[in-house]
């Protein structure tokens, strides 16, 4: 996301290739990361079965981003004006057979979420959020699609190769913890769609352009698909080698609102379940304010100075 925002503010546009391999990467990456939701929502629900089942299967995914990038989970492989490394045909093969063996079981734990009844009992009719207040809290990605907005990065945005792959964006209209276990889960089939369709179409050509050392005054702005939702970076620079300002907006800042809604009218033993349905990542929401309701004061801290006033470390 963020090379994209560099890239809208430079005006350099990557090679074809790149943009495939870049989609290829990107659902990689969402299909590693739906499946460690998966396994974290078993275990969770005290279902520890599919926490290895699950994990055994992500294995696999992340055996196939270190062959793509070099690295299994950090690979820094867009690169402003296109990606660091590119693919042989040996890859692609091993990649079109590890997806045929991926989908037989994204589909056979799509079976299970429809028909298992620990699953069943633990998220259906659980952390109701319904269309219309999914939309008032401005939520994203498959929290919003389980709740019946039809939205879609990839589909309304289209970035990377997704002018050229067509996707199906996923949707429910129960907007329970099942449906948002339902989309994620029928988001791995789609995604395998999506990576099988784009290697076997992938354009010949360069893998990256040269990108400036510094960049023109100006600003950018860049907008993703992440697995948990929208993600956009606006960067802003005056004309050096670094970024003058930096603002990301996050998947989880904008769903932790309708999460805490979700929690009324639930047990206190549903509560790990809801939060967890919507893939919170607490780092991605570090914001700190404090207010006063009973002087109308507000204000911020440091981590330094939360940890000298209430001797908590704050990393």
């Amino acid at each position: 996301c963020y090379v994209e925002a560099v890239e809208d503010l430079s005006g350099l546009e990557p090679p074809r290739r790149a943009k495939y391999l870049r989609l290829v990467a990107h659902e990689l990456n969402r299909l590693h990361s739906h499946l460690l939701w998966l396994g974290v929502v078993g275990e969770l629900m005290g279902f520890e079965t599919v926490f290895m089942y699950v994990w055994r299967d992500r294995e696999l995914v992340m055996d196939l981003m270190e062959q793509l990038t070099g690295n299994r989970l950090i690979s820094a492989y867009n690169k402003v004006g296109g990606v660091s490394r590119d693919v042989s045909d040996a890859f692609i093969g091993s990649l079109l057979r590890a997806l045929d063996r991926l989908d037989e079981r994204f589909r056979f734990y799509q079976r299970l979420a429809q028909d298992d009844p620990t699953i069943l009992a633990r998220t259906q009719g659980v952390g109701t959020l319904d269309r219309e207040s999914a939309a008032k809290y401005c939520v994203v990605g498959p929290v919003a699609r389980a709740s019946g907005l039809s939205w879609d990065v990839r589909v309304g945005r289209p970035y990377a190769a997704f002018d050229e792959v067509s996707y199906r964006i996923v949707t429910r209209t129960e907007g329970d913890v099942w449906a948002r276990l339902m989309v994620r889960v029928e988001e791995l089939l789609t995604s395998s769609e999506a990576i099988r369709c784009a290697i076997t179409h992938l354009p010949e050509g360069p893998i990256r352009y040269a990108a400036p050392r510094k960049m023109p005054e100006g600003e950018g702005v860049g907008m993703v698909e992440a697995p948990r939702g929208e993600l956009l970076y606006h960067v802003i620079s005056d004309g050096k080698d670094k970024p003058y300002r930096l603002k990301v907006r996050t998947p989880t800042l904008a769903n932790i609102t309708a999460a805490c809604e979700s929690f009324v009218g639930n047990s206190i033993a549903d509560i790990p379940m809801i939060l967890g349905s919507i893939d919170p990542c607490f780092a991605c929401m570090d914001r700190l304010a404090f207010v006063d309701v009973s002087r109308g004061k507000r204000w911020v801290m440091t981590p330094l100075e939360i940890q000298r006033k209430y001797g908590r470390r704050v990393s």
